[in-house]
């Protein structure tokens, strides 16, 4: 195995850069898509290496259930790093376990209050307008044999003029097209997997309130109107209590950089050529990190399934 399996849990560094630049300089749906894929690729890398590590130290822990050739003075000679590393690694996949289990449980949680806390029936569209002195907005998922809502408190309906509330209904009917949860929580499970991941975790979150902004700057027909929503929504919200639990559903982003950029055109789509020499230099370094991790876990999977074969042939 030798350095193999300690490659993934640091290659994440190599898609830092890209996540900086792609905020920037990528349309937000393809800067969602490509960071969301890194991130879930590395950290999916980062953990087998951890479970590795966590076979070789299980093996040498005294009354271990695995056979007694795994604690074989030639497997030990055959992994002299892991070895040593092995029990660390328990007590770190033990954490990230917990950790990702923690954000999993939340984000049902939250799901779960939020379609308990909407009234029965929603207007057309899904859309549903809840009474309440707080001004709030947010598109909740749907489940198995329900669609998705988009809840409105009617605070803030108030501070808008219909066509801004129009570029709202947009904005989050988009995030529900989109399945931008989806991004949003796979992120948030790479960034818990590998704290090297957390700036990946926040350009998502960012990118998906821009896309959503693209989104419904093109179905109003105005991007000055979407970006007068945003900044009224976000100016009337500042200070507000929130919804609680839902606030997980309506986070508002960075509302001055996605105001600038809706007043600037519209990004291009396109993710080749690159729009900056330094975008595509940081997509050709993440490139190569992220084919280096899968390259570095499957060589030491193999390896440790060899050596391990070998000791108690199958």
């Amino acid at each position: 195995m030798g350095v193999f399996v300690y490659l993934p849990l640091v290659l994440p560094l190599t898609a830092l850069p890209m996540a900086r630049l792609a905020e920037h300089h990528l349309h937000p749906r393809s800067a969602t898509r490509l960071l969301a894929a890194v991130g879930t690729t590395l950290a999916l890398c980062s953990t087998l290496c951890l479970a590795l590590l966590v076979v070789v130290g299980t093996a040498q822990l005294p009354g271990n259930p695995l056979p007694d050739g795994w604690s074989d003075p030639e497997v030990r000679a055959a992994l002299p790093y892991e070895e040593r590393t092995g029990p660390v690694a328990i007590g770190v996949l033990a954490a990230v376990l917990v950790a990702c289990g923690g954000t999993l449980l939340r984000h049902v949680r939250t799901r779960v209050r939020a379609t308990l806390a909407l009234p029965p029936s929603a207007g057309p569209g899904g859309l549903a307008v809840v009474p309440s002195p707080d001004p709030y907005a947010y598109a909740l998922p749907g489940t198995r044999g329900r669609e998705g809502r988009i809840v409105v408190s009617t605070a803030l309906l108030d501070c808008l003029d219909d066509r801004e509330r129009q570029a709202l209904v947009a904005h989050e009917r988009a995030h529900l097209e989109g399945g931008h949860h989806r991004h949003l929580l796979v992120t948030q499970l790479a960034a818990r997997a590998n704290p090297f991941l957390l700036p990946l975790r926040t350009a998502v979150a960012y990118s998906t309130e821009r896309w959503a902004d693209e989104e419904a700057a093109c179905a109003v027909g105005s991007r000055r109107a979407v970006a007068t929503a945003v900044g009224k929504a976000a100016l009337f919200s500042r200070g507000a209590p929130g919804p609680g639990a839902l606030a997980a559903f309506a986070a508002a982003g960075p509302v001055p950089r996605r105001v600038a950029a809706l007043l600037d055109p519209e990004p291009p789509a396109g993710l080749w050529p690159p729009a900056s020499a330094h975008l595509g230099l940081a997509a050709l370094v993440a490139t190569v990190g992220t084919a280096a991790s899968a390259v570095s876990s499957l060589n030491a999977t193999v390896t440790l399934v060899r050596i391990l074969h070998a000791a108690t042939p199958l």
